[in-house]
Order: structure tokens, then sequence, then C-alpha cells
């Protein structure tokens, strides 16, 4: 198996060794673990491509690239230039130095990676390590996930749709809990969740100069969610795998609103 892996927390970060390491078993002796991530840190960028200016490239090593963009910037230049001739079998993106679980899905870079490989009609999965007390204290706080994550991998290769016949292709979302992993307690397919009372906020500030900027500031990561959400899951102390696409539809208000809206008199309308 050939395995592309990408992250949001940059080319240096701890996370990114923790997912060579389980790309490294899932691919086997015969297989190869392709690196391609970002040059510094892109957290918060989500689904970003660098449409409007060039992004450089640069070889570390042994299919092991950095460049200077987003993740999805990373994916783009993996199958556009550096994997042409040997495409990637399965995409990976993280390990994410924190959780994308509930509203940080929207936000996520690390999501984002994996989004853009499901685009371009690969599968794809996204893996990020809950941070919270009870991880604080570890000596690796990547733990739950370099021990769980090629045994859960494995199991979304045998039994995820994979079907890439659908408009928006499928990729899955995996949240490792903020427990040791000895004490995860399994795995939950759930929704994505959103954490009650909790939001991205702002925190202004001025700068000697008189210059105004503002620090951007998350909520608590330990607010409550819905039971049976991804959110839910993970406090709970269990591995979440939520299947996501590209796709920002409400279906559910399709019919409703086309029979209020669907052949509308605009003539009428604007006479009124």
């Amino acid at each position: 198996m050939r395995i592309l892996i990408t992250n949001d927390d940059g080319i240096n970060a701890p996370g990114l060794e923790v997912l060579h390491e389980i790309a490294t078993d899932l691919a086997g002796p015969e297989g190869e673990v392709w690196t391609v991530a970002p040059a510094f840190e892109q957290s918060g960028v989500a689904h970003c491509i660098s449409y409007s200016h060039p992004t450089m490239i640069a070889r570390l090593a042994l299919r092991r690239y950095a460049a200077e963009g987003s993740p999805a910037d990373c994916i783009l230049a993996a199958l556009g230039d550096l994997m042409t001739d040997t495409p990637p079998d399965l995409v990976l993106s993280g390990v994410n130095r924190g959780n994308n679980a509930g509203e940080n899905a929207m936000y996520s870079g690390t999501i984002g990676g994996a989004m853009e490989a499901a685009l371009q009609g690969l599968p794809a999965i996204a893996l990020s390590q809950y941070l919270g007390p009870q991880t604080a204290d570890l000596a690796d706080p990547f733990e739950g996930a370099r021990r769980h994550g090629a045994t859960v991998i494995r199991q979304l290769l045998d039994h995820g749709d994979w079907t890439s016949d659908a408009d928006f292709r499928l990729f899955y979302n995996v949240n490792f809990p903020p427990l040791a992993a000895a004490d995860v307690r399994g795995v939950r397919v759930v929704p994505q969740g959103k954490r009650q009372g909790s939001r991205f906020g702002v925190v202004p500030y001025t700068a000697p100069n008189g210059r105004r900027f503002m620090w951007v500031s998350g909520g608590s990561q330990q607010a409550p969610a819905r039971h049976g959400t991804d959110v839910a899951a993970n406090l709970d102390g269990f591995i979440s795998v939520t299947p996501m696409r590209a796709d920002l539809t409400c279906h559910a208000s399709l019919r409703d609103l086309a029979a209020a809206l669907d052949d509308t008199d605009l003539t009428a309308r604007a006479a009124e």
C-alpha cells in the first residue's frame, strides 16, 4: 500500500511523527509512506487553497516534502506534481494536536486535507488527538492515537463506504479521546456535534505603536454536547468516527423550501 500523509500542525509536528508510524504499520514492508506537509503551522485554515499565489515545495528527504501552503495545497502538490507516476492508495491527515470534533471540524486544516483528497477521488481519513487534564501529564499525549490508530484505520478500510460514484466521496473524521491509551473505552460511530455555550471569539489588543490587533480565542473544549455526537463520545472516553463529505446542502430543507420558492413569478413580485 502507498500512503500519503499530511497535517496542519507543520512538517516538524510530533503528531505527524505519530501518523508516520501508523502509516508505516499499515503500508507494510512492501509499501511506501509519502509525506507532504506544510512548512509552517496551518491550524485553522480549513479547506483553504493558495489560489492567488505560488507555493514553494522543498524536498527534505526521500518521499518527504514541505510545502509553504495549506494541507489542501499539500494534497494538490502531491497529486499534481510529486506523485503523478505513483498515486497514493490512501491519504491520512493528522495526527492533529487537539480535537477536531464538533464545530472545530469546520475550521480544521486537518479536515481540509482529507476533504481535498476525497474531492480528488481518493480514500481519506483525518485523525486528531483530543487533549485535556488527563493527557496533560502523560509522557506521550498522543499515546491514544499511537496505540489505537492503525486498528481503527484497518476497521474503516474493511467496513467503510469507499465507493467513489457519488457526487461527493465520503471521508472519515476520527478523534481519539483525552485519555491514556489503556483507558480508551472503545469506538463509536457518531455524527458531528456542537458544544453548548462554547464558540470562537476574539481578544482585542493594542500594540505599543498604537495599532489594533486581535487574537482569536477558542471556547472550552470540555463543554458538553448533545448525547450521541462526536464531542460527547470523546468526553465519555470513546474514539469517535464520523463519516463526512464536502456537501454543505441541508437536504432536509430542500423539499419545503422548493415548494415555497420554485416557479415564483418574479415579474409580479417586482411590481408589488
